[in-house]
This record gives C-alpha cells, structure tokens and sequence, in this order.
C-alpha cells in the first residue's frame, strides 16, 4: 500500500463537508464517518449534507458512509480528524482498538479540554501515535468559502516534510493552493489563540467600535500570539506567514467566523449560554480561551486580550468596561 492509503474523514460538520469536497478532487474514494445514522440516510437520499454545506452536491458512488466509528477505521489508512476539540475524546473513547498505526490528519482548530493539550499532542500521548505520522491544517480556510471555490491556502504542517508534501498534493486543485511546514505546535498553537482573538473582535463590533480600533486591536493580537507561541512553542518561525497571521485576520474579519459572530453577541448583550444556544454551532474560542488561561499559569506570558475574554465569558465582567480598559491602557 502507498502512502496514505484509504482516507477517511472523522466528522460530519461544516469543515468535515468542505474537506470531502477537497479530496474528491484528488481521491476516487473516500469512507466518511457521521456519528448520527440518520443523517446518513438523509445524505444518500439527497446526494448532499442536510445539516452543511448543503448547497454542495456529491457522488454518493465514491463515498462509503459509516455511523460505527470502528468500521471506519478498520478499512481505512489515514484518518482525517473533524470534529470539534471539546468532543473528540468522546469520539475516541469508542474505539475498540488502537490507532498507533494510522497516520492522522488533524483538522481541528482547537484544544483539547481539560488536558489543556494540542490535539497532537494529546493524540501521543494518549493514543501513542509518533509525530511522524500527524499532519495538521492549518491557514485561512473558512468551509464556507471552499465551498464555493474560491481561492484558498491552507497549510500542511508535519515533522515528516515529506508526508506533508504528499498531504499538501491531495489538497492541491484549481481552487485549493496547500504549503507545507514542519511547525506542528506552533500552528496549531496560533490557531487557538486565533480564535480568542476573533472573540475580542467581535465583542467590540458588537459594542460598535469602528474598523480603526479593529485594526489596532488585531495588530496587537498578533503580537500577543507571536510572544505566546514562541515562549511554549520555541523554534523559528514567521509569525506574518499566512499559517498566522493570515488565519488571524479572516477569523477575526469574516463574516463566516463562528468566534467572531460569539464575541459579537457578547458584546450586543447576549449571556455565554443564550448565545451558544442561538448560535446552535460550536465556537471553539470559547473552550480555548480557558485552556491558554489555564496554559499561562505555567508562563506567565503578557497576553492582556486573551486575559480580556477569558474574564467575559468566565468571571461575567462587563464587556464594555474591559475593552475602555484595554483601549486606555493597552492597546498601542
């Protein structure tokens, strides 16, 4: 068998659905994995995902659909993980078996709760899977956008720059342009953080704070990121690479940022719960804030916006009058 073998994507979200649409431009085959049998059925009746993305139409003759995480895996090589941080151990639990010897793809933008552990680092140590066979995605790829084909480029992150080479080629196609990198930690560190900061962001456009202060805003948040992840993570790195930065801006930007569009119902007035409630997605901003929290009890890095949302969401202060602290004290 060649490298990397029969894929299957673990998840049956928004980021799950762009991700089949990406590999069937490259694959004949893929297996798919949805935890809920009926939305299968509803799948295979439609040709399309009732619940995402559902503007984008498959063949179902070249998807094998499995509601038995187990099945999955046994008739699979590599694993492409998609879904959100806060459940997949959940997901993992039902395992009867190990996967020591699959290779992962981790597309998730998140942390793993309470371990307070990236997912590949949670995946070694729980799951004994060697960093040589982990690959993250990282970038600016909003499933929203994929989904309509427009232009977008992720990138592949792996200590085996070879294999990130060989994941980055199933990625590639005329809509799709995948880097790669051996910076594992440090992207998917900046792809927490990225996610607080678009929670900061929308707080204040929902306080009505023009693009001027969004500008200053971001421009710090980057900075905090950079002290951060080179701190935890240490290696160099480009923090302005768009793996950074670039996943920075359109989180904290785009209208389809599921963070953003939290923070801004924080910010109009919305609790933590009617909010997540009305949003009936997951933000992973909000899990994540608590975990760097938690994480830089260890550091003690300068992270005042990360400090910001974390005493929103989890000490109930009011938004308005943290973001007047921070603008008057310091934002620069």
């Amino acid at each position: 068998m060649s490298f990397p073998g029969r894929i299957a994507i673990l998840g049956g979200g928004t980021w799950a659905t762009a991700l089949a649409k990406i590999m069937l431009n490259h694959e004949k085959h893929i297996n798919w994995y949805m935890r809920r049998p009926e939305q299968i059925e509803d799948f295979k009746k439609t040709g399309h995902n009732p619940s995402y993305l559902s503007n984008v139409e498959f063949n179902l003759d070249r998807i094998t659909f499995y509601s038995d995480i187990n099945q999955a895996i046994e008739n699979s090589d590599t694993l492409v993980l998609s879904v959100p941080s806060p459940f997949l151990k959940g997901h993992l639990e039902k395992l009867t078996k190990g996967i020591d010897d699959k290779f992962i793809v981790s597309a998730i933008k998140g942390i793993i709760p309470p371990e307070n552990l990236l997912v590949t680092d949670y995946l070694t140590k729980y799951h004994n899977i060697p960093a040589e066979n982990m690959a993250i995605i990282g970038g600016p790829c909003h499933a929203e956008e994929i989904a309509l084909e427009r232009l977008t480029y992720p990138t592949i992150a792996c200590a085996d720059i070879d294999k990130a080479h060989t994941i980055a080629g199933i990625f590639n196609n005329r809509f799709v342009r995948a880097s790669v990198s051996n910076d594992v930690s440090g992207i998917e560190m900046a792809a927490v953080l990225k996610n607080v900061y678009a929670i900061a962001s929308g707080i204040c456009h929902g306080l009505k704070y023009g693009d001027n202060f969004q500008a200053v805003l971001v421009s710090n948040a980057i900075a905090e990121m950079e002290r951060f992840v080179n701190i935890v993570y240490p290696m160099e790195r480009c923090i302005h690479d768009s793996a950074y930065l670039g996943d920075l801006l359109v989180t904290c930007y785009s209208s389809f940022s599921r963070n953003r569009t939290f923070g801004s119902m924080i910010g109009k007035g919305y609790s933590v719960k009617s909010a997540q409630i009305e949003m009936e997605m997951i933000a992973e901003g909000y899990y994540g804030t608590k975990c760097v929290r938690e994480m830089n009890e260890k550091y003690n890095v300068n992270i005042p916006i990360a400090d910001l949302v974390y005493r929103i969401l989890y000490e109930g202060s009011s938004a308005r009058e943290e973001v007047k602290i921070l603008r008057e004290q310091i934002l620069k």
